[in-house]
């Protein structure tokens, strides 16, 4: 950079700094928030044609953030996020110079006619929305085997920390790996079952998958009603904290935002260095161990010890019923049809995909841009009526919701009177997911090789205050993220 002040900014305060830094930076007017997007705009230039994590960036992003930087002078700042550069996944709606894709060629020249329910909040808070972030393609519901972080629009995210070497987690892959190498201040996710938490593990990130309702879905492209949500993602626990404040609501177009008795909760009160003090911690093993390695294991371990050196009570070796069950995904099958059809048919009248068969259509015409891995998942999800009506669907939607409820999460927590379940990694995503309850994962370590390694505490529906308080008490204790080491070209 050709601006001495932005070189030194550049060189040693931007990339770890937090949301708060920023915010003091603005207010004493040592920084401005057209100085910070100027700075990612470079970081993003130099350093993501190695891992292709942004598909997009705001074109108006600089005349947005000048725009705040008078607002701040004249009547000062909105809230904590007043000219904070956020990115945001690529199927979440802005109704700006922006596409929103879902990561696939088929919407690459889709505009959203109007901002989802999250731009807006972004909007009014004060953000500034940097650009769009690359995806697995529908969420990764194309296929079997994709792999995470491909898309047709984008290409292949890599994981920052071992580019081709470590997974990038999926499908918020771009906003994993884009906050991870600090292209931004933080950024939105969406989670059907592990999306957000996934990558969060996996790039040394703090992710929030919020109860199903805390967040309106309003104008995010779906994989299925029941589980989507978007959420947080960022570098440390009071960033995703801020963040969740700005997203949280009720939504008049959304019914399930009516049961969000947080509406108007501030997260960052929860931000409590002793917030594992007295809480009951229970610990999930088995059926969420299988896979791992036992250097993995070894780290979750230890994070355990943490945990009760903190002053939490221990209880080991938990018993959820459903730990070991036969899932299967056709909720998801059976609600993709109908919650897609819903959306395309609202697009601009000049994008000629209307309907799934549209887009299954689209892809087998263009089928070497287009199936790389397949679209066996489209088509199955199409065989279905689309109507919700199958006794398949309702008897799995409701063998889903007890046996990740009444069998699982809370059978767990009134079992043994916990606070917070803690599991390795990401291990349990889909049951919190099938349940619609929240988790929250926060950066345990790395292994001998370098490769990020999370843990999740995880309760029961709207209990992000108290997950809140033990994720960020454990990440006071031990501060495990470090900042990979990046290559530009």
């Amino acid at each position: 950079m050709e601006n001495p002040k932005l070189t030194k900014y550049i060189d040693h305060w931007i990339e770890e700094a937090t949301i708060t830094q920023m915010q003091e930076q603005m207010a004493s007017g040592e920084l401005t928030s057209k100085e910070l997007v100027l700075m990612y705009l470079h970081r993003i230039s130099v350093y993501d044609k190695t891992i292709h994590s942004i598909l997009e960036v705001n074109p108006d992003a600089l005349y947005i953030a000048s725009a705040l930087d008078a607002e701040r002078k004249e009547t000062g700042p909105r809230s904590a996020l007043h000219g904070i550069p956020i990115l945001i996944k690529d199927n979440i709606d802005t109704a700006d110079k922006m596409h929103t894709s879902a990561g696939s060629l088929a919407l690459k020249d889709s505009v959203a006619q109007r901002d989802s329910y999250v731009a807006e909040q972004l909007r009014a808070a004060g953000a500034v929305i940097l650009g769009k972030t690359n995806m697995t393609e529908w969420a990764n519901f194309m296929a079997y085997g994709m792999k995470s972080g491909y898309s047709s629009r984008g290409g292949q995210v890599l994981n920052p920390y071992g580019p081709g070497q470590f997974d990038v987690g999926g499908s918020s892959s771009g906003s994993g790996a884009a906050i991870a190498a600090n292209l931004a201040a933080a950024a939105i996710g969406t989670e059907t079952s592990g999306s957000i938490l996934n990558p969060s593990c996996q790039n040394s990130l703090v992710g929030i998958k919020p109860t199903v309702g805390l967040i309106s879905r309003r104008g995010i492209i779906p994989i299925a009603h029941t589980q989507d949500t978007a959420g947080p993602m960022a570098r440390n626990v009071r960033d995703a904290a801020i963040l969740l404040n700005a997203l949280t609501g009720r939504d008049e177009e959304d019914p399930i935002t009516k049961t969000n008795p947080l509406a108007e909760k501030d997260f960052t009160e929860h931000l409590r260095k002793d917030g594992l003090k007295g809480k009951r911690i229970g610990i999930a093993l088995d059926g969420f161990t299988e896979h791992l390695n036992e250097e993995i294991l070894k780290i979750f371990h230890d994070a355990v010890a943490v945990l009760e050196a903190a002053g939490a009570e221990i209880i080991e070796h938990i018993d959820i019923p459903s730990a070991n069950g036969k899932w299967r995904y056709d909720v998801l099958t059976y609600e993709f049809k109908p919650d897609l059809n819903a959306y395309l048919n609202k697009l601009h009248p000049s994008i000629p995909i209307r309907t799934l068969n549209d887009l299954i259509q689209f892809n087998k015409e263009n089928e070497e841009s287009m199936l790389k891995y397949g679209q066996e998942v489209l088509i199955q999800s199409d065989s279905t009526s689309g109507s919700l009506t199958e006794a398949d669907y309702v008897n799995s939607l409701e063998f889903d919701l007890y046996h990740s409820t009444e069998q699982g999460i809370d059978y767990a927590l009134e079992k043994y009177q916990l606070d917070v379940i803690l599991f390795p990694s990401e291990e349990a995503s889909h049951i919190s997911a099938k349940a619609g309850y929240p988790t929250i994962a926060v950066p345990a370590g790395y292994t001998s090789v370098g490769e990020p390694v999370g843990i999740t505490f995880a309760g029961s529906a709207f209990s992000e205050p108290t997950l809140i308080e033990s994720a960020f008490a454990f990440e006071q204790l031990t501060k495990f993220r470090k900042a990979p080491v990046l290559v530009g070209e």
